[in-house]
């Protein structure tokens, strides 16, 4: 079952369940989906999405709802940085598990290793090779600076 049928069937069952916080979280996910089809269609008239995108969309999601939740509990709103969390909650339910500090640290000695790298010239290579390998599966923000660090400590 791909991405765009896991999301539809888990819409359907949160309206049988009549799952009211689910069900919004689910539709802004399929909002998203949609989103992204439109713009594409617009650029090259296809419009259809695969599962690595829609995967880049639910890291984007969950991405920006941490912020939210972060600036909502220093607002002192904890009822609105609770429901950021919630619909966290939904939204990685629909994520490859998250990898650890080691696994990390793996895959990106592996793609230094893989590619040769030597300096830091190299790191857009890395960073790509690792998004298209491991697309929400680890945090960019912070491998980015892994990446720099180790090639800095090689260069």
């Amino acid at each position: 079952m791909d991405m765009r049928e896991r999301v539809n069937s888990a819409l359907k069952q949160a309206m049988k369940d009549k799952a009211a916080d689910r069900l919004t979280t689910l539709r802004l996910i399929n909002a998203a989906i949609k989103d992204q089809e439109i713009a594409l269609r617009g650029a090259d008239g296809d419009g259809q999405i695969g599962d690595a995108e829609i995967l880049a969309i639910l890291g984007k999601m969950t991405k920006q709802r941490k912020e939210s939740a972060n600036a909502y509990e220093e607002g002192g709103r904890l009822d609105l940085a609770e429901r950021e969390r919630g619909e966290i909650t939904v939204i990685e339910e629909f994520l490859p598990r998250q990898m650890d500090d080691a696994e990390t640290d793996a895959a990106i000695d592996k793609a230094i290793d893989d590619l040769g790298a030597s300096s830091i010239r190299d790191m857009g290579k890395i960073m790509g090779v690792l998004k298209e390998n491991y697309t929400g599966q680890m945090d960019f923000g912070v491998v980015g600076q892994k990446v720099k660090d180790k090639l800095c400590q090689k260069g």
